[in-house]
């Protein structure tokens, strides 16, 4: 912000923006990779292929934990929670609230490389909602099973999940907070 004309008093709102699942390219980490049917769904769904390359994303489950870590380090005050429809296909819906490496736990991003590549996913999982959202303009009439599906990202994140993409078009877009 040094030297922006902005000073840091002034920002009262840091807006992080996650998907509903995670994507990732190249080589890596990734704990929650899906290397089955429902990750190759999420990428059809979700059209997740590299705009310049056209290469598949690698796609997997939300890592709470990651979004936690970068909501803390970045000091953020809110998410942006994009691509809630394309997880409208599915039955169930898991999402990664820690991490077991070891024999041991982390519910925090393991401080060395090494732990976290070696890190195995711990899920809790939810009903999913078997239906198009792609039409809902305002957070109430979502499904019960995705509005509780927010609200425990929410909860994982420690901040308010104050926009939520239900498609691509600007109009797909929930201001739930933000205003």
């Amino acid at each position: 912000v040094t030297g922006s004309g902005v000073g840091p008093t002034q920002i009262k709102r840091v807006l992080g923006i996650a998907k509903a699942y995670l994507t990732r390219v190249g080589s890596g980490p990734f704990p929650t990779e899906l290397f089955d049917k429902t990750g190759d769904l999420l990428g059809e769904v979700g059209h997740e292929y590299g705009v310049t390359t056209g290469r598949k994303r690698r796609c997997g489950w939300y890592d709470a934990v990651v979004v936690n870590y970068a909501t803390r380090v970045n000091g953020l005050t809110d998410l942006a929670i994009t691509k809630l429809d394309v997880l409208g296909c599915l039955d169930e819906i898991k999402v990664c609230v820690a991490y077991e490496c070891e024999g041991k736990r982390y519910t925090t991003v393991p401080e060395h490389q090494s732990v976290f590549y070696h890190a195995k996913p711990v899920y809790e999982t939810m009903p999913g909602w078997k239906c198009d959202i792609s039409g809902v303009r305002n957070f109430y009439q979502l499904p019960r099973e995705a509005k509780d599906y927010i609200d425990f990202l929410e909860q994982l994140a420690g901040v308010r999940v104050s926009i939520i993409t239900v498609g691509p078009d600007r109009e797909q877009t929930i201001d739930r907070y933000w205003k």
